[in-house]
């Protein structure tokens, strides 16, 4: 019985990163929930039915980080050390701020990205009944340190 007829590079596979240093990683990332001046003030005076609109996004964006490898395939289980969901906002615009770190031997960037997606989508969850317009926008990795590849700053 022949296993596969799939070459070594277009095998899909986890990066192995068992021979890597051991470091302090840190990414930082965002996302952009755009409503209307009516529903930011009911999120700001708390109007929500569902409840309080920032504290259940930043609960969902931490658990989100923590499960980042169940979600995304060749993404490696990791021990987070710190997650940290911070919100901006104006009159339009709830601005999510996710920054994740460990120590380990690969990066947190999908762990900061995934946690400012689902704060996010949570915020949408939460605010539908009011506005079902919401977008999400600029979805995007700020910041990253550690490990082999150095420092990157959008």
């Amino acid at each position: 019985m022949e296993l596969s007829h799939i070459n070594d590079e277009g095998r899909a596979r986890m990066v192995d990163v068992t021979d890597k240093d051991v470091t302090c990683r840190t990414a930082t990332a965002s996302a952009i929930v755009n409503v209307s001046p009516a529903t930011m003030e009911i999120i700001r005076t708390g109007g929500i039915k569902k409840g309080d609109v920032l504290s259940v996004a930043q609960v969902a964006g931490i658990m989100a980080a923590k499960k980042t490898a169940d979600l995304i395939p060749m993404c490696h289980p990791l021990m987070l050390t710190s997650v940290d969901i911070r919100f901006e906002m104006t009159d339009t615009q709830l601005r999510i701020e996710a920054t994740v770190r460990c120590k380990g031997t690969t990066g947190v960037e999908m762990e900061a990205l995934t946690a400012a997606s689902t704060a996010a989508l949570t915020v949408y969850d939460m605010c539908k009944a009011v506005q079902r317009d919401i977008t999400i926008t600029d979805i995007m990795l700020l910041h990253k340190d550690g490990g082999k590849s150095g420092e990157f700053r959008r």
